[in-house]
């Protein structure tokens, strides 16, 4: 099971481990799941159903919080050897 590590206007934001080594964060409304690349930009990685227009406001967030995502992401699974 994944913690929730921040939820903003009908938004969910997790960190799953045991998957890819790149720096992310899943997010979640309803049946909808986005995924974004925290590193070294931060960019839409994929996309499950969400509109264009929420996406944008989805990246918004994760700009906004991008550095407590980071921390968190770290925390959560660890430092990775090359950092």
């Amino acid at each position: 099971m994944s913690p929730v590590f921040k939820r903003e206007s009908g938004y969910t934001f997790k960190i799953f481990s045991n998957e890819e080594e790149r720096m992310h964060i899943h997010v979640f409304r309803a049946e909808y799941e986005a995924k974004y690349w925290l590193e070294p930009t931060i960019e839409l990685a994929e996309n499950y159903g969400f509109p264009m227009h929420e996406l944008k406001r989805i990246k918004d967030i994760v700009e906004q919080y991008g550095d407590y995502f980071k921390d968190q992401y770290n925390r959560h699974i660890g430092k990775r050897v090359n950092d």
